[in-house]
């Protein structure tokens, strides 16, 4: 399209967490702008933390987000302990795990039927949805009710989680909760085949971009989400302490939001990292979702990011029912539950330090890190977040896509660049990096 003009502004892309603008300027043929804005303000959670107790940490980072509320929770508290020399139990670090069990298919739910299915259905959002398509709405629903309810079940509540603290949790499952749970899930195994029935019927974008994908990576044979060290598709591998050297951020005066790179020009992180790096880890079920849904390894299609969510549900589903199986068949230690104040068993030393939490997060792996002093009062902290390190491979994928679909019309377009932002499920409001920059012409 040797003459083509083409001028796209997308103010607040629709179906996003936040505010982010997609800007398009063709002429003559020759692209002369394909960025992505983020345009949000400052949210200072940095800040807030300064002067606060390393035991409060968790309570205030967990508002970062109200999706991965928990995230960040175990973000925090996995950074707080690493600070205070403190080594969780094996038992509390398996009730962490089933946390994220719960966190990562709670979100991927919201994204694949609320955010993804309207585009593949050709419906504008999800409410137009619920008229042509109820049973898929009420369906989604009905899931994330029943995750939402097993995290309450397990530590209070899953939007900014109360029984979750450093040093454990002050409250533990009792066997009738652990039934209850194992019970919910189970009840969740017709939805989870409808569900991936309607996966198989969407249609996404054919369209690769070769990048550099980078995840928690591990020695041992579990799909680490919890623990390991920080590794790229790229060969590279670092302990968590060096997230600075896999994250390597930037101001850029064109966004608001801090850029990132490893090996490569920009990194992708999020379900499909973890696919493409941990594959080999992932549940003979899950493999097998993937196999049928055409995922295979090394997927470079950006789109395909909600397939990988979808693989991710499954795995997460089946790993959950068995650690509640196997809770169920050894039982709990109860005299590990932490009561502030009173179980001075369980008290932990407070002293200056420094740590690092990295966690997979349903965007992507996400990094806190705190210094102390030795009252445990919080010197430095620093968060980075999933969405603030894909901003920028977003960008360079819209700069390989878009000479690719110069011949569809303006609206096509448009609709195609959504839907690669969508696939990248951004939480754009979650990081708390922005700065605050005036855009002009």
């Amino acid at each position: 399209m040797e003459n083509k003009d083409l001028d796209i502004k997308v103010e607040y892309v629709t179906r996003v967490e936040g505010h982010g603008n997609i800007v398009v300027n063709v002429k003559n043929g020759k692209v002369e702008k394909s960025e992505f804005h983020v345009v949000e303000t400052p949210r200072f959670f940095e800040g807030m933390l300064r002067g606060r107790s390393i035991f409060e940490a968790k309570h205030i980072t967990s508002r970062i987000c109200g999706i991965c509320s928990c995230g960040h929770s175990l973000a925090s508290i996995q950074a707080a302990e690493d600070a205070l020399g403190f080594i969780p139990s094996k038992q509390t670090i398996k009730l962490r795990k089933l946390l994220l069990d719960y966190e990562m298919p709670d979100s991927h739910i919201l994204h694949v039927y609320f955010l993804v299915a309207p585009d593949a259905l050709g419906a504008p959002s999800v409410l137009p949805l619920a008229a042509t398509h109820e049973t898929v709405v009420r369906r989604a629903l009905r899931m994330k009710k029943m995750v939402n309810d097993v995290c309450d079940i397990l530590v209070g509540r899953h939007t900014h989680p109360i029984t979750l603290i450093v040093g454990g949790f002050t409250k533990l499952p009792k066997p009738k909760e652990l039934k209850s749970m194992l019970d919910t899930l189970k009840a969740m195994a017709g939805d989870m085949a409808e569900t991936l029935a309607l996966v198989k019927t969407l249609k996404l974008p054919d369209f690769t971009r070769e990048t550099e994908f980078v995840a928690l990576v591990s020695d041992d044979d579990e799909y680490p989400m919890l623990n390991g060290d920080i590794g790229s598709t790229d060969g590279k591998r670092f302990p968590k302490d060096d997230y600075k050297k896999a994250t390597n951020e930037w101001v850029d005066p064109r966004s608001s939001a801090k850029f990132t790179k490893l090996s490569r020009e920009s990194l992708m992180v999020g379900s499909l990292a973890r696919f493409n790096l941990n594959y080999d880890k992932l549940c003979p079920n899950a493999k097998k979702v993937a196999e049928d849904l055409g995922l295979k390894l090394v997927c470079y299609n950006p789109y395909m990011n909600t397939i990988a969510q979808v693989v991710e549900i499954v795995h997460c589903y089946e790993h959950a029912v068995a650690i509640l199986e196997d809770l169920i068949k050894t039982g709990i230690d109860y005299s590990e539950e932490v009561v502030v104040g009173v179980n001075e068993k369980n008290t932990i030393p407070v002293k200056a330090g420094k740590g690092s939490g990295a966690v997979e997060v349903p965007r992507g792996i996400l990094f806190h890190e705190y210094e102390t002093d030795d009252k445990g009062i919080i010197k430095h902290a620093n968060c980075i977040i999933p969405t603030n390190q894909n901003i920028n491979n977003i960008e360079y994928d819209m700069a390989k896509l878009l000479p690719e679909i110069l011949d569809k019309s303006k609206e096509e377009i448009t609709l195609l660049f959504e839907m690669l932002v969508r696939a990248y499920d951004p939480c754009i409001s979650c990081s708390a990096h922005y700065l605050d920059v005036k855009f002009t012409d």
